[in-house]
């Protein structure tokens, strides 16, 4: 935290006196590390702030948290020089980069053991408690009864996993290239609500807008630990979601952010990730931990019984994104089947 002083001048008997009295913080020693992130994570960042406050490295650390959808987030640090930002969770890896390229982020950021990777799910779908659809696949999702939800991939990194997933599975089904887009294209004419952020897409399928929700594993089995009447279905093939976290070059306190990075990669940092349904990035033994709200409680996090892909495979974000995501108007892959199937 950037500390502030006052001054005070006093004349007595022809002499200045400077007295300087130091922080905003009554003299303490406590100092805050400032967290911009996306919006899914908040819950179990919470948790794991709590818990490394317990710590002689944390003790005298306060947190502040400003989270939304990823990209807007990430490009919100870039407008601002980093400012009143010390760590960074997003949804992207190329969300990260973005502030990399703004000379805000050290460019070996990504190479660590974990790959600059903090937290990890898979793509679900979420449905109507009991299921009434019979959701299992994605090619259900072209049932003529199902009206879909997802977030919207201009502001939302959660939606560009979605449309990797769908993608993905296509793929693996045998589909061509121009198969899969037409795939893509019927299920994107049957999304009522296209939302700002993986959270608010959650919000709308509590409110039903409609009865499908396409979203993270975490997110699904967070909404159950608060009360939600809903059921998520893991399908054959789906996609590893694997979200970056990263210390900016002008985080104050510097050192102490660094220490709450290692905490959050460390077995402490992930059990509370995965108390909150995320699922680990290490090889963290889970078999004691309890994790409310999944379907299966006695395996919480069961592995697809067809393939898990990886953006890895797909070239990575960088490459991603420039065949299928535009900005400033421009039309690439996903932006063209968007609007032929909205009319947009």
């Amino acid at each position: 935290m950037k500390k502030s002083f006052k001054v005070a001048a006093v004349v007595t008997a022809g002499v200045l006196a400077l007295s300087a009295c130091t922080s905003s913080q009554g003299g303490s020693n406590e100092e805050t590390i400032n967290i911009v992130g996306f919006a899914v994570p908040e819950a179990a960042n919470d948790a794991i702030e709590a818990q490394f406050q317990k710590t002689a490295d944390g003790e005298d650390i306060e947190f502040s948290g400003s989270y939304g959808a990823s990209g807007e987030q990430s490009r919100k640090v870039l407008d601002t020089d980093g400012k009143d930002t010390d760590y960074v969770h997003f949804s992207l890896a190329s969300d990260v980069t973005r502030l990399v390229d703004g000379g805000l982020i050290d460019e070996d950021w990504d190479q660590g053991p974990n790959k600059g990777i903090v937290s990890s799910s898979v793509a679900v779908i979420a449905v109507e408690e009991g299921n009434p659809l019979g959701i299992k696949t994605w090619e259900d999702l072209l049932k003529p009864e199902v009206q879909i939800i997802t977030a919207d991939p201009a502001s939302s990194g959660a939606a560009r996993w979605n449309i990797m997933a769908l993608y993905s599975d296509a793929i693996e089904r045998g589909l061509s290239e121009e198969q899969a887009d037409q795939f893509l294209l019927q299920i994107f004419r049957k999304v009522t609500s296209w939302a700002a952020s993986g959270r608010e897409a959650t919000e709308a399928f509590k409110k039903g807008v409609g009865n499908v929700l396409i979203t993270y594993e975490n997110e699904a089995i967070l909404a159950r630990q608060n009360g939600e009447t809903l059921d998520y279905v893991v399908p054959p093939n789906t996609f590893l979601i694997e979200n970056p976290g990263a210390v900016l070059k002008n985080a104050e306190p510097q050192e102490a952010s660094e220490k709450f990075l290692e905490y959050v990669l460390s077995d402490a940092g992930q059990t509370e990730f995965v108390k909150k349904g995320f699922r680990p990035i290490n090889d963290l033994d889970i078999s004691g931990i309890e994790v409310e709200g999944t379907e299966t409680p006695d395996d919480p996090f069961p592995a697809p019984t067809g393939k898990l892909s990886t953006i890895t495979e797909l070239g990575g974000w960088g490459e991603v994104s420039a065949e299928w995501f535009g900005k400033d108007g421009e039309q690439l892959r996903f932006d063209r089947l968007y609007a032929q199937a909205t009319g947009s």
